[in-house]
């Protein structure tokens, strides 16, 4: 029998930095766009499959985070923290990601980055396998 899952999506900013407060990592599908989660420390969150668009995540710290199939077109990842977090078919169009730290982000094909963006010289890496 299929485990059935009642919790509520997660759709709020502040609902993020309580549960992730008290040890919550697990933020799969949560429903975020246009949210303001500048300047927080989200590192080793997984945000899997969430609606990111057009999010103000400037000056965040998403280290090591699971970002594989979200949605972060347009959102605003000035100067964030993605080392290290994966990003296989991840829609980053037309995000902003001036100044942003990709070193040793994963990504494969299906990863969507904005227009004219130098994943090589972003640092990111590419696999030739998807998730």
């Amino acid at each position: 029998m299929p485990e059935v899952n009642f919790q509520q999506p997660i759709n709020s900013a502040g609902r993020i930095v309580e549960e992730y407060a008290v040890g919550k990592r697990d933020f799969e599908k949560a429903e975020l766009a246009e949210a303001n989660l500048q300047n927080l420390d989200l590192k080793g969150a997984d945000f899997s499959y969430a609606d990111l668009s057009t999010a103000n995540l400037s000056g965040t710290n998403l280290r090591g985070c699971d970002l594989s199939f979200a949605d972060l077109s347009e959102a605003n990842l000035e100067n964030a923290d993605l080392r290290g977090s994966m990003l296989f078919s991840a829609n980053l169009r037309n995000a902003n990601l001036q100044g942003t730290h990709l070193e040793k982000a994963d990504c494969d094909r299906n990863t969507h980055f904005p227009t004219n963006f130098d994943i090589v010289q972003a640092g990111v890496k590419m696999s030739d396998e998807s998730v």
